[in-house]
């Protein structure tokens, strides 16, 4: 498991490869990359600077506490607060971005699909498809922020468990959504999709979290974008690999037929008994 996690990290590392055979296209996948965060900045900044109201607000029963519990209870909630904060910034981030660049990210995917070979005839899926996933992406990226927020109200661990899990589940999501272009692409079912991603859980986990933490660093979500295109087709490409798939119902590659068999001589007839 830890192999295949690494696997999956390393992956992610294979995409910026595309900076060196492809950086004219690679540079044009920073632009809908900076586009989103320079939206989602407007949202988030406000946010930060705000914390410290907003965790008094939120704790009005801890006003008469001893410090430092007052003071630790609202560091934490507002810890929650920002990771749960960072976690939906994460999806809308990669939603958006998706969405906006479709023409560009397209050609980064296509690109990727040549040079490894046997490229799918069709293409990674319309406009209306990405916006569809992309909407579908944020409402689960909702639900994955409301999860954070509930484990972060666990007392003396929340903080922690919540930024973890927020990180993890994110990472999850943002892992299957990358690779769905490829597979949009292929046509294959959700049936088709599920048995890939539970045959290679760790991978997918690996090259999630690898993209999800670099989101967190500033700056990282411009940077890694492109790469992050990059490295899930290339993911996408080793899942079908794994299970010799490369078409609707995962047809797996058969087995060599068996060589004919020489067709054995007849044995000599026994010669009577007492013959010279």
């Amino acid at each position: 498991m830890i192999r295949e996690f690494a696997t999956g990290i390393r992956t992610l590392l294979r995409g910026f490869g595309l900076w060196r055979t492809r950086p004219g296209l690679m540079m044009l996948g920073l632009i809908p990359a900076i586009i989103a965060v320079v939206v989602l900045a407007a949202a988030l900044i406000p946010l930060v600077l705000s914390m410290p109201s907003l965790s008094v607000w939120l704790t009005p029963f801890a006003e008469g506490w001893f410090e430092p519990w007052r003071g630790l209870l609202r560091a934490a909630v507002g810890l929650v607060i920002v990771a749960a904060a960072l976690a939906l910034a994460s999806v809308v981030f990669s939603a958006l971005t998706l969405t906006i660049g479709d023409p560009f990210y397209q050609r980064i995917w296509h690109a990727v699909e040549v040079d490894l070979g046997e490229a799918p005839p069709a293409d990674g899926g319309s406009f209306w498809t990405t916006l569809g996933e992309g909407l579908r992406l944020i409402l689960l990226g909702i639900l994955i922020a409301i999860l954070v927020l509930l484990i972060g109200l666990i007392p003396a661990v929340g903080g922690f468990l919540g930024a973890i899990s927020g990180v993890v589940l994110t990472g999850r999501l943002l892992a299957r959504e990358l690779t769905g272009r490829a597979f949009d692409a292929r046509e294959l079912s959700p049936a088709d999709r599920a048995a890939l991603f539970s045959g290679s859980r760790a991978r997918v986990l690996g090259f999630g979290v690898a993209t999800q933490l670099c989101f967190l660093i500033p700056g990282g979500a411009v940077a890694i974008m492109p790469a992050a295109v990059a490295g899930s087709t290339m993911l996408a490409r080793d899942m079908l690999a794994r299970t010799g798939a490369t078409a609707p119902s995962l047809p797996a590659t058969p087995p060599p037929p068996a060589a004919p068999q020489a067709p054995q001589a007849p044995h000599p007839p026994h010669a009577p008994l007492g013959a010279p």
